[in-house]
Parts: structure tokens; sequence; C-alpha cells
């Protein structure tokens, strides 16, 4: 079995915790170790707290107003998307627009932009790429462990 969702948020603050309590309590139901549960719920939250901020461009009908997380659970791995339709990250190189792109390092006394850090010490596998005209976009993954009984649980 497995268990796949996706969602349109809008771009307000109030969506993060929606996604992050939506993904616990799907990793909660199949039986996904805590531990795990947490270093996934705090790596979404930082996507999507990410796409609220810096998500939103300027198109012909206006600020785009939303952005959307998918999250697929399967028996071995619990991979995340977040995307957004803002101005992509800026270290993008114009000649490879959907190669990955490692987070900027922040200075230690930054108060901002350290959540693509965090993301990627906390997620096994992390993609941060641009969509040439639609965004950005942070995929992440992470090997599942298991309580006892769980009903995803791989043999």
């Amino acid at each position: 079995m497995s268990i796949w969702w996706s969602l349109h948020l809008r771009r307000e603050a109030a969506s993060v915790p929606l996604a992050r309590r939506l993904l616990l309590g799907t990793m909660e139901t199949a039986g996904v170790d805590p531990d795990i549960s947490y270093d996934l719920s705090v790596a979404l939250s930082e996507a999507c707290a990410n796409a609220v901020e810096h998500g939103g461009a300027a198109g012909p009908d206006g600020p785009s107003e939303a952005y959307r997380v998918t999250a697929y659970l399967d028996g071995e791995k619990c991979c995340i998307e977040v995307a957004d339709s803002g101005p992509g990250f800026p270290d993008q190189c114009a000649a490879a627009p959907l190669a990955p792109v490692a987070a900027p390092a922040p200075s230690l006394s930054a108060e901002h932009g350290r959540g693509l850090c965090l993301i990627e010490q906390l997620a096994d596998h992390v993609h941060f790429r641009n969509r040439p005209g639609h965004g950005a976009v942070v995929s992440f993954d992470k090997i599942l462990k298991w309580r006892e009984g769980a009903l995803l649980r791989v043999p």
C-alpha cells in the first residue's frame, strides 16, 4: 500500500501548519517512526514557509496566490515536493535551468536563509531547481523507519 496526496495552498502563513499537520497525521496513521515524521515535518514547514514568502510572481492575471505541496509515502521512503510560481532561486545558472542548485550557506548572524540548509540536513536527498517561467521547486525524500505493526511497513 502507498499514500499519495497533493495540496494547492494559498500563500498565507496559516497554510504552513496545515500542510505540516496533514503530513504528520498521514505518517502517524501509516505507522512511521516519530523521529522520521518530525524531521520531515520540519523540512516541509521550511519549504512551505519559503513558498509563502518568496513564491509569488506577477503574471498576466496579477500575483500568484498559491503553491503546491505533493507527498508520497510508500514502503521504503517519503518523497515531498513544494512548488511555487515565484522568481526561482537566485543562484540558478541560466545556462542550465533544470540543474539542481545547492542551498547558499547563510552567515551565522543571518535572521533569514537557514531554511534550505535545514532541509538539506533533515532529508536524505534534496533538489532545488527552477522551472523557467514557472517558479521554484524544492524536492526532498527520506528513507522511512516504521513502528511495530505499521500499516505500510515493508516485510
